[in-house]
């Protein structure tokens, strides 16, 4: 056997294994994989860094979204109040009286064939509410009323329930 400069000789298994491995510098095989492993660690790092800029910016906007949620969830239940303050009987009543509206009566009512059902009556005459001379804009529970002069008091002016109607 010839023996090599710079190498001991192997023997047996050694030797064998010794024989598939190249002979040459194993430099140049590695670079290319030394970049490619570079190359593919640099885009993993820097597609995770879009994706944590992608999710932060999700982030935000949902934030964002949330607030306006609430701010709009606490105007609707402003409003709501707003709406059941107005809609209470005492208060309906109270802007009735303000605009000269009566309580409609008896109903009386009409059938297919053109026969009345019911005795009508003529509408009660409206009382007139005067504001007081506090600075709020709406009448208080203290406004002074009076009757249209000859009139008679309506039904439920003089603090009787008024009878019911076929809306009620």
């Amino acid at each position: 056997m010839s023996r090599q400069v710079g190498r001991p000789e192997l023997r047996g298994r050694a030797a064998r294994l010794a024989r598939l491995l190249p002979a040459g510098p194993a430099n140049a095989a590695r670079t290319p994989f030394v970049l490619l492993v570079v190359v593919l660690l640099g885009g993993g790092l820097i597609t995770l860094l879009v994706l944590n800029s992608a999710l932060n910016e999700g982030s935000f906007t949902l934030s964002e979204l949330k607030r306006e949620n609430t701010e709009l969830t606490d105007e609707q239940q402003e409003l709501q109040r707003d709406v059941d303050a107005r809609a209470r009987p005492d208060a309906l009543r109270r802007r009735a009286d303000t605009l000269g509206l009566v309580p409609g009566g008896i109903p009386v009512f009409l059938d297919p064939d053109g026969t009345v059902r019911g005795v009508p009556s003529p509408a009660p005459t409206p009382v007139v509410v005067k504001p007081s001379p506090s600075a709020s804009p709406s009448p208080s529970p203290s406004a002074e009323v009076s009757p249209s002069p000859g009139a008679s008091p309506s039904p439920g002016a003089s603090g009787a329930p008024p009878e019911p109607g076929p809306d009620t």
